[in-house]
């Protein structure tokens, strides 16, 4: 994502009462589902994954908790691979530097 491009933000409500506000990283496809990686805007390294489903004429879709343990590790691979062939270091496919993304 180029630094010159306006920056997404959107307020996620935990069930403690506490808001973050996190920058829209991108939305990923892992089979059939979609995904959203988060950053939250809290100083910290961390990176949210949720599933994502679009919602018709609305700027943002829904954000939905991934309750399966299988799905989430599915889900962060997906995002690490996609990451991983973003910074040049591979895409995860075994041949190193060839950015194919099909893996």
């Amino acid at each position: 994502m180029s630094e010159d491009m306006e920056k997404d933000i959107i307020t996620l409500e935990f069930e403690d009462g506490e808001d973050v506000e996190c920058e829209i990283m991108g939305i990923f496809e892992v089979g059939e589902k979609e995904y959203i990686a988060l950053i939250p805007d809290d100083d910290s390294d961390d990176v949210y994954i949720y599933g994502y489903k679009e919602a018709d004429g609305e700027e943002f879709g829904e954000i939905i908790d991934i309750e399966d343990e299988a799905e989430f590790e599915a889900a962060v691979k997906a995002f690490d691979e996609i990451m991983a062939s973003e910074e040049g270091e591979g895409c995860g496919c075994g041949n190193e530097g060839c950015g194919c993304g099909s893996c």
